[in-house]
C-alpha cells in the first residue's frame, strides 16, 4: 500500500465517523437547541413558511449526508489500483476534502451560529466535489471504461 492509499483511507474513515458523530447530533440533540436560537423565526420554503429551527436542522442532516457520501468517496479512493492516474486521484481527494470543509462545514457553522453569509461559501463546495468526481473520472484510462474497446483490425 502506497503512502497515498493510507493516507487517503485514513482521511476517508475520519470524515466517515464524523459524518455519523454529526448525523447522530443531528438525529438526537439539535433540534431544541435550534428552537431555542430560532425562536419565532420563519424561513419561506418551496412557498411555505416553515420555522427556522426545522429548516436548519434539515440543513445540518444534507451536511452530514454530503460528508458521509464524499468521505466514502475518499476512502474508495484509497483502495483504487496503482494503476491508475495518482494525480487525477490526489486531485479527487484534495477537491473532496475541500468540498467538505466548504460545503458542509459553512452549513454546520451556519446552522449553530445563525451566521447566515456563510451560505455563500457553501456552492464552492458543491463545485469542489464536481471537480473531485470529474477528476475520478479522468484517472481511468479511456480504455477502461465500457464501450470504448475497439475490435481487433484484421
Amino acid at each position: 500500500m502506497t503512502k497515498d492509499s493510507a493516507f487517503w483511507i485514513r482521511v476517508g474513515a475520519i470524515l466517515g465517523g464524523l459524518a455519523v458523530v454529526f448525523g447522530a447530533f443531528a438525529a438526537h440533540g439539535l433540534e431544541k437547541p435550534l428552537q431555542e436560537l430560532y425562536q419565532g423565526q420563519m424561513k419561506i420554503v418551496l412557498g411555505t413558511e416553515i420555522p427556522a429551527a426545522q429548516k436548519y436542522l434539515a440543513d445540518f442532516k444534507t451536511a452530514a449526508e454530503y460528508q458521509m457520501y464524499h468521505a466514502f468517496a475518499i476512502l474508495i479512493l484509497g483502495v483504487l489500483p496503482a494503476s491508475l492516474s495518482r494525480r487525477s486521484i490526489n486531485i479527487a481527494g484534495w477537491s473532496f476534502l475541500l468540498g467538505i470543509i466548504l460545503f458542509s462545514g459553512s452549513l454546520y457553522c451556519l446552522v449553530l451560529t445563525g451566521y447566515t453569509r456563510l451560505g455563500m461559501i457553501t456552492p464552492i463546495g458543491g463545485v469542489m466535489f464536481i471537480v473531485g468526481w470529474i477528476a475520478l473520472l479522468l484517472a481511468v484510462p479511456s480504455a477502461s471504461l465500457p464501450g470504448t474497446e475497439h475490435s481487433p483490425k484484421h
